[in-house]
């Protein structure tokens, strides 16, 4: 995986990121030191309040049976623009959006914000590609043809904590998300997969098709991150955030908020009023 300097990023090194790494080559890229440990330390403090009831899902674990007895050790926290400003602030930095309107195109969404907290002993997750390709496992649900030559998804992890092999640092397959499908055992995801490793403050762009998963954390600290869905505009967004968030907040966003909110695109809507079809019809 490549790692350009958040100090020293180009709009050139941005532009061979879309189109030689996260397109055509590994998949991710890395860019170092890209949010300040005062960014990241106020971050890590709201999720880890949040979280002490929160868990996740035990159909992501490695394990049904194991995962029964170690829910509470891996929690998501959602809807995390109504829990801080900073997690506005983390997901409109101006460097990621350009190389996020550069893949995805110049009015892309966001899909869902969240925070993933891995507690001492768990025990991750089963490998997977994410939304809208998550449930590629029944690939006839999908439209026929379907492929990953243009991208439907951007998935964003900023580092609260150091990632290392040893807390479970996410495992990816580099270029498997070239051919779209979901992994099977056949694949041996654990014999062929690199860590996205890194420091607090950095983050790790991927594309969503990558085969990835959370692995277990045999260390004894916390591995948390915040973990960010950017979809095309024409994409239904895993979460209905404008609907969970306060009046207050939606009457202050920014147009880069805007954007990522989906008010700059109008559908779906009410097509059948007046006027409509002599002014925007176009057959």
């Amino acid at each position: 995986m490549k790692t350009y300097s958040a100090d020293t990023i180009t709009q050139s090194d941005i532009q061979q990121a879309i189109y030689e790494d996260l397109r055509s080559g590994a998949g991710a890229v890395k860019i170092s030191d890209l949010f300040s440990e005062a960014q990241i330390s106020q971050a890590r403090k709201i999720i880890m309040d949040h979280s002490d009831n929160a868990v996740e899902k035990v159909s992501h674990f490695q394990g049904k049976a194991e995962a029964e007895g170690k829910l509470n050790l891996q929690r998501r926290v959602w809807n995390l623009l109504a829990k801080g400003d900073i997690f506005t602030e983390l997901s409109a930095e101006p460097r990621l959006l350009s190389l996020l309107r550069g893949f995805l195109g110049s009015e892309f969404i966001m899909g869902s914000i969240a925070a993933n907290r891995i507690l001492p002993g768990g025990p991750g997750q089963e490998p997977h590609i994410d939304y809208p390709y998550w449930d590629f496992h029944q690939p006839d649900t999908h439209p026929l043809g379907i492929n990953a030559s243009f991208p439907l998804n951007t998935q964003v992890t900023i580092l609260l904590d150091d990632f290392t092999e040893e807390n479970g640092a996410t495992a990816y397959v580099p270029g498997s998300q070239v051919t779209l499908r979901y992994p099977d055992e056949n694949d041996n995801f654990y014999d062929i997969c690199e860590r996205m490793t890194g420091k607090k403050g950095d983050v790790v762009v991927f594309f969503g098709a990558a085969w990835h998963c959370a692995m277990p954390n045999h260390s004894q600290q916390d591995r948390n991150a915040v973990l960010l869905q950017y979809l095309p505009k024409f994409i239904k967004p895993m979460e209905n955030m404008a609907a969970a968030l306060p009046e207050q907040y939606l009457a202050s966003v920014n147009e880069d908020m805007r954007q990522l909110l989906g008010f700059k695109y109008p559908y779906p809507q009410i097509l059948d009023e007046a006027g409509y079809a002599n002014t925007e019809g176009r057959n």
